[in-house]
C-alpha cells in the first residue's frame, strides 16, 4: 500500500473500503448458501447427518484453515492479486454447488471453491486496516459486517431462487463475483510483497505457541457454537420442527441471525475506542449462550423466537473484529499470518471439528448435539479472558 494511501483515513477514501465491503459481503454469499441448502441435498442424494457434515467441513478447512497460509502468500506476493483472485475462485466454483450432479462433484466444488475464500480473506482483511489508520478496531468491524451481511442474505437468495426458477440457475450468481474481482484490480493501488515477510507456512509456530494461538483456541469454541447455529438449524427446523426444506423461516432465520452478527461485529468495534476489549469480548461470548438456548425452545417464526435469534447472533459474532485487532498486535511483523490465523483458522477449525457434531446430531439427536456446541461458549470466554488479561505489551515479532 502506497504510503500516501495508508495516510488518509477511512472516510477520507471511502471508495475502496466499499468495494471490499462489497467484495466481501459477495464471497461469503456463496459460503452462507450451503447451509441453506442441506435440507435440499440431504433429500436429492439421500445423505446422512454425518454425510453432510463432511461437506460443512470441507467448505470451512478449504475457505478457513487455510487463510494463515494464503494470509502469509499475500504478504509475500501482494495482496491485491490474492483478493481479486480468491473472489473470482471462489464465486465461479460455488455458484455450481446447487446443482452438482453428485456428491463426489460436490465435494470437490466446495473443496476448490472455498480455496479461493481462504485467498480472499487475510488479504482483504489487511488492506481494510491499513485504511482504517487509527480507526483500525472499527474498519475491521465494518469489513467484517460486509461478510456477515453476505451470510444473511446468501440463504435467502439461494432459496428464493429455489422456490421461484428453480435452481438451474444458480450458476449465473458468479456473474457478480467475476465484476468485482476486476475491479479489485483495477481499482486498487499495487501492493507489493513486504521484504519482512516470512517464509511461507501453512501455520507459524511461533504464532501457535504464543498468545495469538491460545486466542485462536478461545475463537475455534467460539465458532463452533456460531457453525454449529448455522449448519444445523435448517436441519433442526425441517426434521425437528416440521417445515420444508425451502422454507421461508429457514432462510429468514439464518439471515436474520447473520445480520445481527454484523451488527454485533461493528458496534463492538466502535465501544472499543472507549472500553477495554477483555470485557467486551469476554461479555459478549457469555451474553451469547442464554440466547441461542433459548432459540431451541421457543416456536419458531415468532417475535420472541427471532429476537432470541438476533440477540445470540450479535452477541455471538461481536467479540471476532476484537480477536482479529488484538492478535494483530501481538504479531506486528506477520500481520497476514495473525489474520488468517484468528480469522480463518478458528473457522474452519470449527468446520472440522462440526465433523464431531454430525456424529453426534446421528447418535443423540440433533438438539442435544446443538446444546453441547453452544455450551463451548464458556470455555471460549475463559480463554480470551486470561490471555487478554495477561498480554500487556508483549508482541511477536
Amino acid at each position: 500500500m502506497p504510503a500516501r494511501l495508508a495516510r488518509r483515513p477511512l472516510l477520507a477514501s471511502a471508495g475502496i473500503p466499499l468495494l471490499l465491503i462489497a467484495v466481501h459481503a459477495t464471497n461469503d454469499a456463496f459460503s452462507a448458501m450451503l447451509a441453506a441448502l442441506l435440507p435440499t441435498l440431504q433429500a436429492r442424494f439421500d445423505l446422512s447427518e454425518a454425510a453432510l457434515a463432511l461437506f460443512v467441513a470441507t467448505l470451512s478447512f478449504s475457505s478457513a484453515v487455510m487463510q494463515p497460509f494464503f494470509g502469509g502468500v499475500a504478504d509475500r506476493v501482494g495482496r491485491r492479486t490474492m483478493a481479486a483472485a480468491g473472489i473470482i475462485t471462489s464465486t465461479v466454483l460455488l455458484s455450481l454447488v446447487a446443482v452438482a450432479p453428485s456428491p463426489a462433484v460436490l465435494f470437490l466444488l466446495l473443496l476448490l471453491g472455498g480455496l479461493g475464500s481462504a485467498a480472499f480473506h487475510p488479504a482483504g482483511t489487511s488492506l481494510m486496516r491499513v485504511m482504517g489508520e487509527r480507526f483500525k478496531e472499527l474498519a475491521v468491524a465494518v469489513f467484517s459486517s460486509g461478510g456477515t451481511l453476505g451470510m444473511a442474505f446468501g440463504p435467502v437468495v439461494i432459496l428464493l431462487i429455489a422456490r421461484t426458477v428453480g435452481l438451474r440457475f444458480s450458476p449465473l450468481l458468479m456473474i457478480p463475483g467475476l465484476l468485482l474481482g476486476a475491479s479489485l484490480l483495477a481499482i486498487l493501488p499495487g501492493t507489493g510483497g513486504t521484504r519482512q515477510a516470512r517464509r511461507i507456512r501453512f501455520l507459524d509456530p511461533k504464532l501457535v505457541m504464543s498468545p495469538v494461538g491460545v486466542l485462536s483456541l478461545a475463537g475455534i469454541l467460539r465458532s463452533l457454537a456460531f457453525v454449529s447455529f448455522n449448519n444445523a438449524m435448517p436441519l433442526w427446523l425441517a426434521h425437528v420442527r416440521g417445515f420444508a426444506p425451502d422454507a421461508a423461516v429457514i432462510s429468514w432465520t439464518l439471515a436474520a441471525f447473520a445480520l445481527s452478527g454484523g451488527l454485533g461485529g461493528i458496534v463492538a468495534g466502535a465501544l472499543s475506542a472507549r472500553l477495554p476489549r477483555r470485557p467486551l469480548i469476554v461479555g459478549a461470548m457469555l451474553a451469547a449462550l442464554p440466547a441461542l438456548l433459548s432459540v431451541l425452545v421457543l416456536p419458531p417464526g415468532g417475535l420472541a423466537y427471532f429476537l432470541m435469534v438476533i440477540v445470540g447472533g450479535a452477541s455471538a459474532n461481536a467479540a471476532v473484529p476484537l480477536l482479529i485487532v488484538s492478535a494483530q498486535d501481538m504479531a506486528p511483523g506477520s500481520m497476514g499470518a495473525a489474520t488468517g490465523m484468528l480469522m480463518g483458522f478458528t473457522w474452519g477449525s470449527a468446520g472440522v471439528l462440526y465433523l464431531g457434531e454430525g456424529v453426534l446430531q446421528q447418535a443423540l439427536g440433533l438438539t442435544p448435539a446443538m446444546v453441547i456446541a453452544f455450551l463451548c461458549l464458556l470455555p471460549a470466554a475463559a480463554l480470551a479472558s486470561a490471555v487478554l488479561a495477561r498480554r500487556r505489551a508483549v508482541v511477536v515479532a
